[in-house]
């Protein structure tokens, strides 16, 4: 049998690069933190979703990175993919700045991985696995919590940014499995908005909190304090209902009765109108808050297949302190 030999022509790397630049993709940050507990990230565009079940993802790190050790040592991670108004942050994510983080408002969801606070989407994420490939590693995830927004996507393509058009179809929704509620504190009362059938149900905010300032979905926006900004609870309450983050936070500065939207109304923590919340597990979380405000020493609850679990944290602590 005659052997065919095959010529192989030497690749021209930067050739190849501008090829592989003609694929639009998103812009991501990945961030993770390294063994001091400091914040560390990058911009990539080599990012892809790999399966939902088990769910995972994967983003490649260049072993020329700066925080290329870091990422292969990590044993969580988050993907934050960038909107549109966001060129500037994937610049500074792209440098070799050291003070990256300053610039970016971040917050830890499940992981302990910085979540950037306003970006398209995010996924948090442990490793499930890191395999060598040639000049890069693939990290791959195992998505433990993510959200999204209707912003537009920041695109890529041959080497520059480009402009995605018309990214949101109809009846999309801006966190499909996610609903994010505040609990809303202010000289003792709490901050409860009508569901419109005559219950009462906790804010929601159409955006994250950024710059001190909260969007809200009723409209209008509230100034909270960054600082005393927490993680309280994650469960969901249907196997067909959106999941919910539920984070506890102060206003940030006095606020007339009449000056909030009609639909949101503070009440004591003595007077929380229980009866007229129809979830058991909101009315069982404000039971949870007010008695752990009475006591001064708050947990975060996580929901699991056991019936999840609240981890006490103590007294209130900045997230860059307790991470």
């Amino acid at each position: 049998m005659q052997t065919v030999e095959h010529e192989y022509k030497t690749i021209d790397p930067m050739a190849l690069r501008r090829a592989f630049g003609t694929f639009v993709t998103g812009v991501t940050v990945v961030t993770t933190r390294d063994e001091q507990g400091s914040p560390r990230g990058m911009t990539a565009n080599s990012f892809t979703s790999v399966s939902l079940d088990p769910a995972l993802l994967l983003v490649c790190i260049g072993k020329g990175a700066a925080s290329y050790p870091v990422f292969l040592q990590a044993d969580s991670f988050a993907v934050n993919l960038l909107h549109e108004g966001q060129v500037a942050l994937s610049n500074v994510f792209a440098s070799k700045a050291p003070d990256k983080f300053d610039q970016v408002s971040h917050v830890a969801v499940h992981t302990g991985a910085p979540v950037l606070t306003d970006c398209l989407t995010w996924f948090d994420c442990t490793v499930h696995q890191c395999i060598d490939a040639g000049d890069h590693i693939i990290l791959l995830g195992q998505v433990q919590a993510f959200g999204t927004s209707p912003e537009a996507p920041l695109g890529f393509c041959r080497g520059r940014y480009a402009q995605v058009k018309d990214p949101l179809p109809p009846g999309w929704l801006s966190a499909s499995d996610m609903i994010t509620g505040y609990l809303i504190e202010s000289e003792g009362r709490l901050l409860l908005a009508e569901d419109g059938k005559g219950g009462w149900v906790l804010p929601t905010a159409s955006r994250r909190l950024k710059d001190g300032r909260l969007p809200l979905s009723v409209g209008g926006e509230l100034a909270l304090l960054p600082d005393d900004t927490f993680l309280y609870s994650v469960f969901d309450t249907a196997d067909n209902d959106p999941g919910y983050l539920i984070y506890r936070a102060k206003l940030g500065e006095s606020l007339l009765e009449g000056a909030l939207p009609p639909s949101l109304h503070f009440f004591s923590l003595d007077q929380l109108p229980y009866e007229t919340i129809i979830s058991h597990e909101i009315r069982a979380m404000l039971q949870r808050y007010a008695r752990e405000t009475e006591r001064g020493s708050f947990g975060i609850y996580m929901d699991s297949q056991e019936g999840g679990r609240v981890a006490m944290v103590g007294s209130a602590q900045s997230w860059d302190k307790a991470y």
